[in-house]
């Protein structure tokens, strides 16, 4: 591919200081690039598998990399591999509610409200909305929905970090186990803003087909590309499976602000590490396997919950704040199955942290040029551990 079709701006050509630049991870996409519907089956969209880095390379030179399907990321595996899924359930969290002055309102419930100090108050909940401003503490509001009573809740006050809104909804909704019976009733999936085309069967599709613990605002999409027989496929070959919980939250999703990524900060997200998978993990080890993360968010459990640990990965429940960005030294995951991510997001820069800033954009180009599809519903990369720079992994 000639310099000329690269679509990334010069900074991108820059020395290691503008890894720590927020602009040097933005680039051009193509409107007709972002999936709109994802493909059937889950298992045929097209995986771009890396190559091991090459001595000297640059970001001038056709990526190492290989065209291939989903399907066929079970021969990539080998036995005595783990994978290690994220088993969080999107809550049908997009909600849409109504003024006294009759004004139209749409919430996105984010998560439980916690009051500092003290206990978390019953059915508090941290929710986006829109408009926010015109909003005040004590308004009541009615959240509708088609062959549903109007539902009474109330504003409670501001968050001044996320500019989210503090909602009461009803004492008994205290967690995502007991709020989503009313979600399903007066709520729909909250897909993305860049998708426009939006139908029935996003309720199922915009699911892992091992969703299993509901809390989560956005899929961890990488996953939505293992379907039943792939996972099958890929148990048969020897690979083992384990779970872990990150209920994808503000973090995933806020935009990255701030040009100088030295003082990044991201906002927590739930985290649950289970003694059973501390101890695949641990047996995978033993066996000489490799432990391979299905998508960013499986990443983040795994190596936020190590970090909190001095590397060593150990039973958690509760929140997690990491960033991880070029120069991350990555203590458990070994590779990764990911999709391609939006320009200037966190995400990019965690699988940055694999890879290399550079590196990355290269395989970005080419799969843009090689219409590849992005974004939630759209293709996959597979970064297999010999394509991890040496430098990114613990010693």
């Amino acid at each position: 591919m000639s310099s000329d079709s690269v679509p990334f701006p010069p900074a991108c050509g820059g020395g290691a200081s503008d890894d720590l630049k927020l602009s040097s991870y933005d680039f051009q996409l193509p409107q007709e690039r972002i999936a709109q519907r994802p493909v059937e089956p889950r298992h045929s969209a097209r995986l771009l598998a890396v190559g091991a880095p090459a001595a000297g390379s640059s970001a001038g030179n056709a990526p190492d990399c290989r065209h291939l399907r989903v399907w066929d990321l079970q021969q990539e595996l080998r036995p005595g591999d783990l994978l290690v899924v994220n088993d969080t359930r999107v809550l049908r969290a997009r909600l849409q509610a109504r003024r006294r002055s009759g004004g139209h309102v749409e919430l996105l419930v984010l998560e439980p409200w916690l009051e500092e100090p003290g206990p978390p108050a019953p059915g508090r909940w941290l929710c986006l909305a829109k408009p926010a401003k015109r909003l005040q503490s004590g308004e009541a509001l009615e959240v509708i929905a088609e062959g549903q009573d109007p539902l009474p809740v109330e504003i409670c006050g501001r968050d001044a970090e996320t500019g989210g809104c503090i909602v009461q909804f009803p004492a008994a909704c205290a967690d995502a186990a007991s709020l989503e019976p009313l979600l399903v009733r007066y709520g729909a999936i909250p897909l993305p803003p860049y998708i426009h085309e939006h139908d029935a069967g996003d309720n199922d599709r915009y699911q892992t087909r091992y969703a299993a613990r509901p809390g989560a605002v956005a899929a961890p999409t990488a996953g939505l590309h293992l379907s039943d027989a792939l996972l099958a496929a890929i148990q048969v070959r020897g690979v083992a499976l384990a779970t872990t919980t990150l209920h994808v939250g503000l973090g995933t999703f806020r935009p990255v602000e701030t040009e100088d990524l030295r003082g990044l900060e991201l906002h927590s997200e739930w985290v649950e590490v289970s003694p059973e998978l501390v101890a695949a993990v641990q047996a995978c080890r033993a066996r000489g396997g490799r432990v391979i993360a299905i998508g960013t968010t499986s990443v983040r459990s795994l190596e936020g919950v190590a970090a909190l640990n001095g590397g060593e990965l150990r039973p958690h429940s509760g929140p997690v704040n990491l960033v991880i960005q070029p120069g991350f030294r990555f203590a458990v995951v070994q590779g990764l199955l990911t999709n391609f991510h939006l320009p200037r997001s966190s995400l990019l820069l965690l699988v940055s942290a694999l890879l290399g800033r550079r590196r990355l954009l290269a395989l970005y180009a080419e799969a843009i040029e090689r219409e590849y599809r992005f974004f939630s519903y759209g293709d996959a990369m597979w970064i297999p551990p010999e394509a991890v720079l040496p430098e990114a992994v613990s010693p």
